[in-house]
């Protein structure tokens, strides 16, 4: 599986990589919209897309609060990591911006007040 959040400037990398029967989850297009796709590209090696939207998940409080809840109990577990770039007070937020905005991070960006 891929999980791709990029979109138009990884989509073809991201579907290129997957072995016969994988899956491509893009579920973001931060570099823009993916160009449409001929089903025979999937075809090829039995490849699988999908373009989930998170309020199509979340569209009830209850579905909200029970996916949270088993993300949270997964991380107090230790069977999700959650990674950490770096934590910055609030008062450097601008700088925050700039380190995701020019892709100096890899993983969540803290901001403490």
């Amino acid at each position: 599986v891929v999980f791709d959040g990029v979109g138009r400037a990884t989509f073809d990398a991201s579907l290129d990589c997957l072995s016969p029967r994988g899956m491509l989850v893009l579920f973001g297009q931060s570099s823009g919209p993916v160009e449409p796709v001929s089903p025979a590209r999937l075809a090829a090696h039995s490849l699988f897309m999908t373009r989930p939207s998170l309020f199509h998940y979340v569209a009830a409080a209850t579905e909200l609060h029970w996916r949270a809840r088993e993300v949270l109990e997964a991380v107090a577990a230790g069977d999700l990591h959650v990674r950490i770039d770096r934590t910055l007070p609030l008062a450097e937020a601008a700088a925050a911006h700039q380190a995701l905005a020019g892709r100096e991070t890899s993983g969540k960006v803290l901001l403490a007040p």
